[in-house]
Parts: structure tokens; C-alpha cells; sequence
């Protein structure tokens, strides 16, 4: 053993003093430390016994106090805890009860309700007070928050949940009509599929002269975590690709993409374009001139968000210097040059994913299963019936199962359809599909009464987050957060308290302007379900039409049918807070840009909050004077009046609009046909929006997958004069679901402070249009927002189909033994 091994241990600290004193046998300090440390756990001990002992003498005071405890009626049969008022003047004759409070863990609180149904657990008046406002002694006298479920205490926040499957025990027919609705659905994706798949069969055939089958194609070995993207426009690869042999290189490209090359284009489109300028600016900007330094251009490319076109000389610089990329004469592709991002020297090879014919074996037989089934075709020319009776009835108003959106001319869809939760039966599936096959979006009412009623409050928010972020990686999370602030649409780092408090009670910029923050996905790290499980399983089970919604089990929703091991999709639920004001300021709204999701997703407001601020009530000469300015630096008229609240509505809220209490939210949704003149009207205007540091926007890549513009209401005006066409524009109230379908472009301004959930999924009637968004985006630059490829429709699809075509199979035998049964 080395000497410094024999040390004793004390020391003051790291690389600081330490005893040169031998350590006693088996032992670590020396014999005078180590008498030391024996005495000092002595003295703690001791100390330890005399504070547990103060404690229980002031217990017992307390006891002695508050011992005697009356019940007191409260008038329905309730019985309530209250001393007695005698308590301290008699000495205590009946048996002693704990007066602990389960929210607070305190017992020195002067009065605590028992629960009657339980008769074990109490809560103080002043944790009532705070932590459920809504409730009324009463009815926790009946069944206290932790019987209803709904407690917030600390202990309660950190339990898991399992959300037990809602979906009722269907009838065996009515099974499989739901799998032979999603096959039919998906048919259309399949049948895309196996043809391009068989026509780059077809052409591989005739590259290597001779007949092939999906036998003969080499399968990639990739592991189950592993998603595979093309190298070229970031698509996520299915099944058939091309890729490179050369072990150094591994070039992957996809069949889209390969198409495009033989056709003589460029693939990936404007991904294409954005490679060439990267190429020619890195290239352009390292020029030596004659003194031996290096020439940057005077004039900076700007990025893909801007599309600026390169200068004149960077264009003949790279006619001359950016290698060309074509396909060979027979069909043949060669592997990109290494300025494209491949080795240049080898032939890219076909190759697949799953197993062969898997494919057209899937196709086969939702054909065969499919081929006798009847399905309603959808008449888009006429409306809904059911909803078309309602309206001639006089039933148009907030109440009724439609609401007014929209006064387009000679249109049957101005009215959304719009159940109430309660009332639903199951028969509503059939009428929500209905619309949502017509592309329509849905309005689900008083969702919030099927719940158990935890509370949604910023500040039990915010203490359910501490609780569940004792790990390492959720330390900084737990203390502060990046908004977005919507007046320059820039991060800011906020303390996550100090950021709800300012949902409450408002927060103001230095020039007492109203700072409306955001923030977008919280929490951002991990999934909704482990830093708020007990919400998180609230949520799953108040969402209507769970067929679609339940992320784990909904047999309508083809994104639960990923294989469990496999890498999926972040689909939700995620949480949107952010503060709001009422009226439209003009410049820093609280909004969410118009934007385009890939996939279906619903929307739920389960609180907003009117913030007390008073000095919110003084801004009113303010936001005059701003719009004021606004509008002089958009050309407008400053006196014109379409600056007064009244004059500044939109068309349509001038007609027949229903005197009701704002929503917490207002919605602009367009339909799907009116994209193409509203991407018109966009380009057309884009200088009059703001965006970033509040400047003006100069151009745009796609007006909608930017996410950078928001229509105001005279925008929204201007858009019905010059192309006549408008959103359905409805207020959220609290307790609605918003169903938006994909395809939908849509922006959203908050009217109060607000928190709203949101999931997304993917539902049979929207899949193709889910497909046609993801080659859209692919056409995007890279780096763009909109880019990735997350979500792998056609994998989803095709893994659906071949669960669906399992549970058919196994449920028809039951069929045949329940038809059996009945003719017996």
C-alpha cells in the first residue's frame, strides 16, 4: 500500500489541507479525528431526539386545541369538520381525529372538511380556496378531489396514470366495417405505391437485360430505430430506392427523385436550386485574386427562407464550374459527384426494405376484401342533410349543432358542424365523417364536462411540471423556458414562474405596450406524457371520436399502427400557452402565423384567462395612435375608417352576428380548393406584412409552409374584393375541440390568455392528401421549416393495412358462427 493510501482523510476540502497523520487500522481518519466524528454524531443524534421531541409536544398542544370535533350540517346532509367551539375550554371527551390537511400536509389548520365518501381524506379551507377555486365545501363534503380524481397536491401530480381504452365492445359487424372503411381509404395509396414500385422494377429489368423479380432486388439490413432519407430532398424512403454500392459512400435516392433525373429535371426542385447556390457561394466566395488574398463577394446570397436568385456573375460561374447530373441513356443512374454530396465513380443500385411482394400481396388482398363492399359516395355539390335541417329549422344560433363560419355565395358549407360532446351518441362517427371527408373542419362543444376536472391553472401546471423534472436533463426546463415575443417574433429566455405569472396578471413592454408571449410545444425536451402524466391522461381520455384520437388504440388513426420497436413520429399531445388581448393591436398580436399541417390534428382550449391588468386600460389612446402609424407605413389612409374598431370588422361579421361572450381564440380556416388563390393573394401582398424585428416581409419561399404571414382583418376584406374567396372564421370557446383537416391552411389570434392542447393523427379519409403535402414539402429548400419528412406516410399506411387485413381475418370467423346462431 502506498504511504498517501495510509493518510487520514480529513482534509477542508478539495486540493486544500489534509492530516499527515496515519490512519488507525480499518479505519480512514486518524485516532483523535476519528474520536472527533463519534462525538459529533453523537451530538446530532441527541439533537435529532430533542427536535422530534418539540415537535410532538406541539402536536399534542395542537391536539389539545382542536381534539373535540363537531359535525356540522350543512343543510343537504353534508357534514363538515369544525372545532368545536369549546374544544379549548373542555377537555376532550370523544376520540381524538387528525385534522392533517392531504393537500398541504398540515394539521395546524383550524378547520378541514372531511370527505364523506372516503372518510379518510380532508382539506383545508384555505387550500380549497387556492387550489380549487370552482369548488364549493359542499361538494367536497360529498367526494373530495382525490375520490373525484382531480387532486393537485404534490403527491398526486407524480402519479402515472393508466388511461384505460374508452372504445366500447363493438359489435363484430361493426368492426369490420370500421377495417373494410380504412382498406377502401387506403387502396388509392397502395395502388401509387406497387406501380411505381413495378414500373422501376420494369426499368431495372431492361438495365441488366434480363426478366427480374422483387426476389431478385438486395434488401437493406436497417435497424427498427432507423429511419432512411433520400440524400438528395430529404424524403423518407419506404420501400424501393437507389443507392450507391461504394462502401464509403452510400448515396440513397429515392424513386421520385429518380423519375425526375431520366425526365431531364433536376431533382428535388427547388432543394436542387438551393445545393447549386450553397455550391456557387462557397465556391463563388474563395476566389484568390492576384495578391494571393481571398475575394468574398460584395454582394451576400441570401438563404433559402429569402430565395433571392444568385447575381449575374455567380450564374456563369456556375454554368461553368457545378457538375451536371443526369440520368444514363438506358434508365441507368450514376452516383452524384462529390459536390452533390455522392463519390461520382459508381452506379447507384436498386434496393428495397421490406420483405418481396409484400407490397402487392397487401394490395391483393384489401382488393379481395374490399371488392363486394358498398361505400357511400360523397355528393361535394349538395350539403349535409342532417345539418341542412337544422338550418332551415332556425336552429343557426351557438346552441345547435352548426355554427356560422362563413357567407360565401352560393355555397352549402358556411355552416360547420358543431355536436356537443354530451349529447353525442355513437351514431355521431357517421356524421363527423360525413364532413370530414368534404375536407370540412368540425367544432366538438363542452368537452371539458366528460372530464374528472383537474385543474389546468398555469401555476398547478407549473408545479406538476416541478414534481415529474427531478432528472438531471429536466433541471433547466424546470427554471426557465424560450418564448416567442410576438411583437418581433424573436426568443427570449423567461423563469418559467415568472413566465405564468405573466398569463395572470399580464406583462407589459417599457413603452407600456402589451407583451404578449408564447410558448409553442412545451414541454420541449421529452414527451408531454412523462413531465405531465396526470393531464397528459385527462386529455387522451376526453378527446371525442376516439376512433381517430386515441394516440395508442384508435382503430381509425394509422399512426398507432407502427410497430412498437420502430422510430416514430412526435404526434402529441403538446401543450400551447400564451397570453392574448382582446382587441386586434395591429402590431404584436398573439397569433400562430398562417400555416399548413401535414397531418389531421384536433385542438382542445381547456383554459383562457382575462388578464387584471390595469394598465391595459389606458392603452386605448395607444393602439389608436400605433394603428395610426401601422397603417401610414402600409400606404393606407390614417384617416380612413377602416381604423375604428367597427369600420375594421370583416365583411361577413356585419351581417346577422350573434351578440354572444367572446372565446378565448379566433380561427381563420381555408378550404382546401381556395389554396391556389390564396397563395396568389399572398405573393401579390407580401411586402405589407411584418415578420421578423417587425419588418417588413421581402419575399417568401411558399407563403404558407414559411409561416410568416397573418391576415388581419382588412387583408382577410381585401382577399374577398380581389378573388372572392374567405376562411371560415369562428371564435374557440373554452371546452372546444377544434378538428382541422389536413390539407387546411389556417391561422389562429388569441383574444385572452390561453392554454390549449393539441394532437395530431392520421385519419383514413385525409391519408392521400397527407401524401400530396409531403411532395410538396419535398420541393421546399433545404433547411427549411417545413422540410423533414417526420411523419412517413406510405410507411404508416402500409403498416395499417396489413393490421387491418389481420383483424379481418380473425374477426370473420365469429362472423360466420353469429350468423350461424341467428338462423338457428
Amino acid at each position: 500500500m502506498r504511504e498517501e493510501d495510509r493518510r487520514c482523510k480529513r482534509s477542508a476540502g478539495p486540493n486544500r489541507w489534509r492530516c499527515s497523520e496515519k490512519a488507525s487500522p480499518g479505519k480512514s481518519y486518524c485516532d483523535k479525528h476519528l474520536a472527533q466524528q463519534i462525538q459529533n454524531n453523537q451530538k446530532k443524534r441527541n439533537q435529532t431526539h430533542s427536535d422530534t421531541s418539540e415537535r410532538k409536544k406541539k402536536v399534542m398542544e395542537q391536539s389539545a386545541c382542536y381534539n373535540k370535533v363537531e359535525r356540522v350540517d350543512s343543510g343537504d346532509g353534508l357534514s363538515t369538520s369544525a372545532p368545536s367551539p369549546n374544544a379549548m375550554d373542555k377537555p376532550s371527551q370523544s376520540k381524538k381525529e387528525s385534522l392533517m390537511c392531504h393537500q398541504c400536509q398540515r394539521s395546524d389548520k383550524s378547520v378541514v372538511i372531511c370527505c364523506s365518501n372516503c372518510n379518510r381524506k380532508r382539506y383545508c379551507y384555505e387550500c380549497l380556496e387556492k387550489w380549487y377555486p370552482g369548488k364549493t365545501k359542499e361538494e367536497v363534503a360529498i367526494a373530495c378531489p382525490f375520490c373525484c380524481g382531480n387532486c393537485n397536491c404534490k403527491a398526486c401530480l407524480r402519479e402515472v396514470l393508466v388511461v384505460k381504452p374508452c372504445h366500447k365492445e363493438l359489435d363484430v359487424t361493426v368492426k369490420l366495417r370500421q377495417l373494410y372503411y380504412l382498406l377502401h381509404k387506403a387502396l388509392p395509396v397502395l395502388r401509387h405505391i406497387h406501380n411505381e414500385q413495378r414500373s422501376e422494377l420494369e426499368i431495372e429489368s431492361n438495365i441488366r437485360g434480363v426478366q427480374l423479380k422483387e426476389i431478385d432486388i438486395t434488401r437493406n439490413k436497417l435497424d427498427k430505430k432507423e429511419r432512411l432519407y433520400c440524400d438528395n430532398c430529404n424524403t423518407s424512403i419506404v420501400d424501393y430506392h437507389r443507392s450507391c454500392p461504394n462502401p464509403s459512400c452510400s448515396y440513397d435516392l429515392c424513386l421520385t427523385c429518380c423519375q425526375e433525373l431520366r425526365e431531364g429535371h433536376q431533382p428535388g426542385g427547388s432543394e436542387a436550386e438551393t445545393s447549386q447556390q450553397q455550391f456557387v457561394e462557397k465556391a463563388y466566395s474563395q476566389v484568390i485574386d492576384g495578391d494571393g488574398y481571398i475575394s468574398a463577394p460584395r454582394k451576400r446570397h441570401r438563404c433559402e427562407s429569402q430565395g433571392a436568385p444568385a447575381s449575374n456573375d455567380s450564374k456563369a460561374y456556375m454554368s461553368c464550374h457545378f457538375p451536371d447530373w443526369k440520368a444514363n441513356t438506358d434508365g441507368s443512374i450514376p452516383c452524384p459527384p462529390k459536390e452533390r454530396g455522392g463519390c461520382g465513380t459508381a452506379k447507384l443500385e436498386l434496393r428495397r426494405n421490406f420483405k418481396a411482394n409484400w407490397v402487392m400481396k397487401l394490395l391483393q388482398n384489401a382488393e379481395d376484401l374490399t371488392s363486394n363492399c358498398k361505400f357511400p359516395n360523397v355528393d361535394y355539390s349538395q350539403g349535409c342533410s342532417t345539418c341542412q335541417s337544422n338550418i332551415s329549422g332556425g336552429n343557426n344560433n351557438i346552441v345547435s349543432n352548426v355554427r356560422l363560419a362563413a357567407f360565401r355565395e352560393k355555397s352549402n358549407d358556411n355552416f360547420l358542424f358543431c355536436p356537443d360532446a354530451f349529447d353525442m351518441a355513437n351514431g355521431e362517427t357517421n356524421h363527423f365523417q360525413i364532413h370530414w371527408m368534404r375536407g370540412e373542419p368540425v367544432i366538438v362543444r363542452n368537452v371539458l364536462d366528460k372530464t374528472s376536472g383537474l385543474s389546468w391553472e398555469p401555476m398547478v401546471m407549473w408545479r406538476a411540471f416541478r414534481e415529474t423534472g427531478g432528472n438531471v436533463k429536466f433541471k433547466d426546463e424546470t427554471r426557465s423556458v424560450k418564448a416567442i415575443d410576438c411583437l418581433d417574433w424573436c426568443e427570449v429566455e423567461i423563469n418559467i414562474h415568472q413566465f405564468f405569472m405573466g398569463y395572470l396578471e399580464g406583462r407589459m413592454h417599457k413603452d407600456s405596450w402589451p407583451e404578449m408571449l408564447k410558448l409553442k410545444d412545451w414541454p420541449s425536451s421529452t414527451l408531454f406524457e412523462e413531465r405531465l402524466p396526470r393531464h397528459n391522461a385527462e386529455f387522451v381520455a376526453a378527446l371525442p371520436y376516439s376512433d381517430y384520437t386515441d394516440p395508442k388504440l384508435g382503430p381509425l388513426n394509422l399512426a398507432t399502427r407502427l410497430p412498437d420497436d420502430s422510430l416514430k413520429p412526435d404526434l402529441g399531445p403538446k401543450t400551447y400557452i400564451a397570453y392574448g388581448f382582446p382587441e386586434e393591436l395591429g402590431r404584436g398580436d398573439s397569433v400562430t402565423k398562417l400555416h399548413c399541417d401535414m397531418s389531421d390534428a384536433v385542438m382542445l382550449l381547456y383554459l383562457f384567462t382575462e388578464t387584471v391588468d390595469q394598465k391595459s386600460r389606458t392603452l386605448d389612446f395607444d393602439v389608436k395612435a400605433d394603428k395610426y402609424l401601422s397603417a401610414k407605413d402600409q400606404g393606407e389612409d390614417p384617416g380612413s375608417k377602416e381604423l375604428s374598431p367597427e369600420s375594421s370588422r370583416d365583411s361577413h361579421e356585419s351581417k346577422k352576428r350573434l351578440e354572444v361572450a367572446h372565446g378565448g381564440a379566433v380561427w381563420d380556416i381555408f378550404r382546401r380548393q381556395d389554396v391556389p388563390k390564396l397563395i396568389k393573394y399572398l405573393e401579390k401582398h407580401k411586402e405589407e406584412f411584418r415578420h421578423i424585428k417587425n419588418l417588413p416581409v421581402k419575399s417568401v419561399v411558399h407563403p404558407i409552409h414559411d409561416q410568416t404571414l397573418f391576415l388581419n382583418e382588412r387583408h382577410k376584406k381585401q382577399l374577398k374584393e380581389e378573388f372572392n374567396i374567405e376562411p371560415w372564421t369562428f371564435e374557440q370557446y373554452l371546452g372546444e375541440a377544434v378538428f382541422i383537416p389536413a390539407g387546411c391552411p389556417h391561422q389562429v389570434r388569441n383574444r385572452q390568455s390561453c392554454i390549449k392542447v393539441a394532437l395530431d393523427f392520421v385519419s383514413p379519409e385525409n391519408v392521400e392528401e397527407c401524401i400530396r403535402l409531403t411532395e410538396e414539402f419535398r420541393l421546399l429548400p433545404k433547411k427549411h421549416r417545413a422540410k423533414e419528412d417526420k411523419l412517413e406516410v406510405k410507411k404508416m399506411t402500409l403498416y395499417a393495412v396489413s393490421w387491418a387485413l389481420r383483424e379481418a381475418k380473425s374477426l370473420l370467423p365469429n362472423l360466420d358462427k353469429s350468423n350461424q346462431q341467428q338462423e338457428e
